[in-house]
């Protein structure tokens, strides 16, 4: 319990600490004391980790205080540590610390330092609410505080209106996912009069029923939650904007933890969408559907980090497609790989916008393997680890993924192969023409290339270590043990739907996925290799390729069929309802006020003789008035 409590308090006293005093405090001292901190949770992480290595080691439960206590219904506000939140704990934290060694060297200099490092502070503690939460209202606590974060960090720059407008759409999304929540905790709460998870599992594996509704509705309404936190469609539009903020903000929230809490919530409650099939249909064909789509976008798109974020929606779609073929510890891992080699993607972005002071588009770059060997080298490791090159990790959970997806559908496969093969291409796409060829940059820029600080290259090296080695935790069966399921079993089960696939098939499968892979990096080294043409700009380019780097139009197509009608409606409601009406009758009362009392005044003449006769009148009249009644 002390363990868990101190965990939580760490990084929120960080946040207190620099809130308040961070203008006080120097530069060093303030970055510092924030990573401390976080180094300090990642200890305690760890330990509380260790122990569940054992098979026989039970989940721990702590419960606070009741919070919520009314007839038969009683919600805690207390933790619960298992197996899963173990596992992101070490994620959350020691991603986490490392980005915000980063964060010391690439935020130098900056005037809102302190203010930097408390909202990143903030956003740890709240993520690990999000995942120790005992019931859903506690997740939900932890859901709304990272929501509040990223609105926070993605406006850090808040004098620039665009990352304002970036900020603001990231909230609103997000609560429409939100929407999805509430109704889900209001469907269990009156069916199961409890938000514990633990309890509702025991309900349901005993049999229970429900009251109203369906398991289905119930199960939807959480996976639209899950759809507006980690990005997908229709929902997704927010996280490619989000790149407004800060490059480590990019790395922690967009990469490693924040957009993957919805992955996380669908897993804690697997045992909902167990029992309706037709959502778990609908979880795997949005994640298809997303993982296809933004790639398709990523392969025309020029800004460096637009690229590393549509990316990343396409392998959160990924995720939701394991998802949906109940393939749940499959998820998990390609979430743990994924947090390894995104994070050294979006961190080594920033070493090369850092050295370029700015800079962000890949046609302005160039020839960066010599002046930036170690940010070269991180960067390239982590990009052939997303693109499903052996034996680095994102070979071994991708193809657990494709293989797993394969037994459920040929279609889904297709499609999720087809999102593979486009990922290896537009990540080389972007390697080739970042690091390779003649530098295109100015002279300026070209004179002040360098490589980046230690404190920047020495989390990217960490990084690109865990890219390379993180596979080890899920090995294929005829390979070796895949620990990772043995260690989520009490947590997940056996997967729903899994199948155990010959040997040949899964060789065929392997073989298939490694050459994806090869040949997307084939594709784009034919293309853009040292001497080719570059890209042009994007008003040469047309057709297809236009529409993809124009994003398919979604964000004008939801201004023309939701935005504008809603502000068209609220400026016609602010015509007739708000000024016509509303100030229409306020005026009003007040213009007949005023005019009353124009006339009023003339009866008050000074005279007393007046006033006796207007008396003598009323009180004649009044008596008149009870006599005749």
């Amino acid at each position: 319990m002390n363990s868990i409590v101190l965990l939580l308090l760490l990084p929120l006293s960080g946040f207190l600490l620099n809130g308040l005093f961070g203008r006080r405090l120097p530069e060093s001292v303030s970055g510092w004391l924030s990573s401390v901190l976080v180094l300090g949770s990642f200890g305690l992480s760890l330990g509380l980790f260790i122990p569940f290595l054992n098979e026989s080691a039970k989940p721990l439960s702590v419960q606070l205080f009741d919070w919520i206590a009314f007839a038969d219904i009683k919600i805690g506000f207390g933790f619960y540590l298992d197996q899963l939140s173990a596992l992101w704990l070490l994620v959350i934290t020691g991603i986490g610390f490392l980005i915000h060694v980063y964060s010391i060297s690439y935020m130098h200099g900056d005037e809102g330092f302190s203010r930097f490092f408390a909202y990143l502070n903030l956003f740890v503690f709240f993520m690990l609410v999000l995942v120790l939460g005992s019931n859903m209202l506690m997740t939900f606590i932890g859901w709304e505080g990272v929501g509040l974060c990223s609105y926070l960090l993605i406006g850090f720059w808040f004098s620039n209106q665009d990352y304002n407008d970036a900020a603001k759409k990231a909230f609103v999304m997000n609560r429409i996912g939100d929407l999805g929540f509430l109704l889900a905790m209001f469907y269990l709460l009156f069916n199961f009069g409890t938000l514990e998870y633990s309890e509702l599992q025991t309900q349901i594996a005993g049999g229970a029923t429900l009251l109203y509704g369906s398991w289905t509705i119930i199960s939807l309404f959480v996976f639209i939650a899950a759809t507006g936190k980690s990005a997908q469609l229709p929902l997704y539009t927010w996280l490619p904007d989000a790149m407004a903020g800060p490059t480590p903000v990019s790395a922690l929230i967009h990469a490693a933890t924040m957009v993957t809490a919805g992955i996380y919530l669908l897993v804690r409650t697997h045992f909902l969408f167990d029992l309706s099939p037709l959502t778990l249909q609908i979880v795997a064909w949005t994640g298809a559907s997303t993982a296809l789509f933004a790639a398709l976008i990523g392969v025309w798109q020029n800004d460096i980090k637009k690229v590393l974020a549509y990316s990343t929606v396409s392998q959160l779609g990924l995720m939701f497609l394991a998802l949906g073929c109940g393939a749940y510890t499959t998820a998990v891992f390609h979430v743990i790989t994924h947090a390894f080699f995104k994070a050294c993607l979006f961190l080594g972005s920033g070493s090369v916008i850092h050295a370029l002071h700015g800079e962000q588009d890949i046609r302005n770059m160039g020839g960066l393997k010599k002046k930036m060997p170690v940010t070269h080298m991180t960067f390239l490791i982590s990009s052939l680890a997303i693109a499903g090159i052996p034996p680095l990790s994102g070979f071994f959970s991708k193809d657990e993924i494709l293989a797993g997806v394969f037994e459920h559908s040929v279609v889904l496969w297709s499609i999720a192969s087809l999102a593979s093969l486009l990922t290896a291409f537009y990540m080389f796409r972007l390697v080739f023409l970042t690091f390779y060829g003649e530098f295109r940059g100015t002279e300026e820029q070209k004179h002040h290339l360098h490589e980046s600080p230690s404190l920047i290259t020495l989390p990217l090296i960490v990084l690109a270590i865990l890219a390379s080695v993180g596979g080890a935790m899920g090995l294929p069966e005829f390979i070796g043990t895949h620990w990772l399921k043995h260690f989520l079993a009490p947590v997940t089960g056996a997967p729903a739907h899994a199948h155990h696939a010959a040997l040949q098939t899964e060789l065929m499968l392997i073989g298939a996925a490694v050459a994806l892979g090869v040949t997307g990096i084939f594709l784009a080294w034919s293309q853009f290799k040292p001497g080719a043409k570059i890209p042009g700009s994007d008003d040469s380019l047309s057709g297809f390729p236009r529409l993809a780097n124009r994003k398919f139009m979604v964000d004008e197509l939801y201004s023309a069929t939701i935005v504008n009608p809603l502000l068209l409606i609220a400026r016609q409601a602010y015509t007739f309802v708000d000024r016509l009406l509303i100030d229409g009758l306020v005026e009003f009362s007040g213009k007949a006020t005023g005019l009353g009392a124009q006339y009023l005044r003339k009866l008050q003449t000074g005279y007393i003789g007046f006033y006796l006769l207007v008396m003598v009148v009323c009180i004649a009249l009044t008596f008149l008035f009870f006599f005749m009644v």
